[in-house]
């Protein structure tokens, strides 16, 4: 009996097609399963008429951001009121003025998906403003915010032009967020006919460091074949012009992906980034259910170059089982979510000054798991800790982590531990006084559960990330994405510690 022999390559091109036919079959949502970040995949969706959004609602008015005697939780205040939607909720507040805290978010009523919010009042009323369009270009959202030291208000994200690529832009407000400068092109693409994606923004701070008020913008840049690497670019007057884009490492060639950087800026002015890299080979085609590297370099030249990446820590992603979610799904939903290695630095004069810290889930197999590794000698060596109780056993995501100017590592994210369904979320901190050692008490900040199904998009998008930012050392202030209202929004809530 004679058997036919079958081409490798024959086999593979069935083998994608059976792939790709089981995706399309199962994926209960509209968005293309690529490895580009929620905001890009939501703006295209949009474009193509496979979402549609709904129809503006009335917007709340003014809540008093107050509570007495500390420690107490902030009432939970609505920040971006948008009368569509609002979700990815970066915050900082003005080094200068701890009352003007600034937010942002994926603003749907928007017309370039980048809505503003500034508070000059410790978060009783907002100045709301969406940023303009690059002429000819739609938005693909992707906020980012960051003050200077003399005050001024800057935004950050991502325009797609008519050929299909997308940019960074930037922006600035002079007068507390009533209105900001007409968008500028801060970041190219990288790679020619590319996407520039899921930027991240930080200005130097440091009132000691050679380069304050340096700022610095992180980027994933894609290639038109799904090849990706992280860039950084650097501004040091004040916007006015950018440099090149600065490759941090190699290019990667898919499947491995590297996506999802943050920054972090040390009192002498060196520049973190970190990122995470994957590999599109797992069970359902993509990232989802495979093993993750975070990785870091440094920069002492002010981003002109980058030393070598060095691994911090390996994190297992949770699995796609719905073909929804390039980076693994929000378990019992097709969310998508995003695995940000988020870093921060202690630049106080404590005893664990210099401690690096990189905030970061792990798919234990049954839970979504957030933990900080903590290094105390420049990145060297990590050791990794849990910020909630063994007793936690539901799923924790969307992690951020920032240090105090006192030394004081404030960590935040979305926990289902109230839910005996696992699906229901509610916004979570806890803060650690000995370098990471250990966490405090967890505390509940949220003043109802979030149904993810309650997004205002059936169920499958709650945005990328977080946020949480430092109130000198009395409060830490968390964002995040809540659905109590009808529709996802940025709301502001936190802790006042003393």
């Amino acid at each position: 009996m004679t058997r036919a022999l079958r081409s490798p390559a024959l086999l593979l091109t069935a083998l994608l097609v059976l792939l790709a036919t089981l995706a399309s079959a199962q994926s209960t949502t509209p968005l293309e399963r690529l490895p580009y970040s929620g905001g890009v995949l939501m703006g295209r969706a949009i474009r193509a008429g496979r979402i549609h959004l709904p129809s503006p609602s009335e917007r709340p008015g003014p809540q008093n951001l107050t509570c007495s005697p500390a420690p107490c939780v902030f009432p939970n205040v609505n920040a971006s009121n948008s009368s569509v939607l609002a979700n990815e909720t970066p915050v900082v507040i003005n080094p200068r003025n701890a009352n003007q805290i600034l937010t942002g978010a994926n603003d749907y009523a928007c017309p370039a998906i980048q809505g503003f919010y500034l508070s000059p009042d410790g978060g009783t009323t907002w100045n709301r403003s969406c940023l303009s369009l690059l002429s000819g270009a739609s938005g693909d959202g992707d906020p980012g915010v960051a003050f200077d030291l003399n005050g001024v208000a800057y935004a950050t994200g991502i325009d797609a032009k008519s050929t299909g690529n997308t940019v960074i832009v930037w922006s600035k407000s002079t007068n507390q967020g009533v209105t900001w400068s007409p968008v500028k092109q801060a970041v190219a693409n990288f790679f020619s006919g590319g996407i520039a994606d899921k930027p991240w923004f930080e200005i130097d701070t440091n009132a000691t460091s050679p380069r304050k008020n340096a700022q610095y913008i992180s980027v994933t840049q894609f290639a038109t074949n799904n090849n990706s690497t992280i860039t950084v670019s650097h501004s040091t007057n004040a916007g006015s012009t950018w440099s090149s884009a600065v490759a941090v490492d190699a290019t990667q060639v898919y499947p491995s992906v590297d996506q999802f950087s943050d920054l972090a800026i040390g009192k002498d002015g060196t520049v973190y980034v970190s990122w995470m890299r994957c590999t599109a080979n797992g069970p359902s085609g993509d990232c989802g259910g495979t093993t993750a590297t975070m990785y870091f370099s440094k920069s002492t030249d002010g981003g002109s170059t980058w030393t070598s990446p060095k691994a911090i820590t390996t994190a297992k992603l949770a699995p796609d089982p719905g073909f929804c979610c390039f980076y693994g799904s929000l378990p019992n939903t097709s969310e998508r979510v995003s695995n940000i290695p988020v870093i921060a630095i202690d630049n106080s004069t404590g005893t664990h000054a210099g401690n690096l810290y990189v905030a970061y889930y792990t798919w234990t197999g049954t839970q979504m798991k957030v933990l900080v590794a903590v290094s105390s000698n420049g990145g060297t060596t990590w050791t990794k800790k849990a910020v909630a109780p063994s007793t936690a056993t539901h799923d924790q995501f969307f992690q951020w982590v920032n240090v105090s100017r006192g030394g004081q590592v404030g960590v935040s994210w979305d926990d289902r531990r109230n839910d005996p369904s696992n699906i229901n979320y509610e916004s979570f901190m806890a803060v650690s006084n000995n370098g990471g050692g250990g966490y405090g008490t967890n505390v509940d900040l949220s003043a109802a559960p979030s149904n993810p199904f309650n997004d205002g998009f059936g169920g499958f998008f709650i945005g990328d990330y977080t946020g949480n930012a430092w109130n000198g050392t009395s409060s830490l202030y968390v964002t995040y994405t809540d659905t109590t209202t009808g529709i996802d929004q940025d709301f502001l809530v936190g802790e006042r510690l003393h």
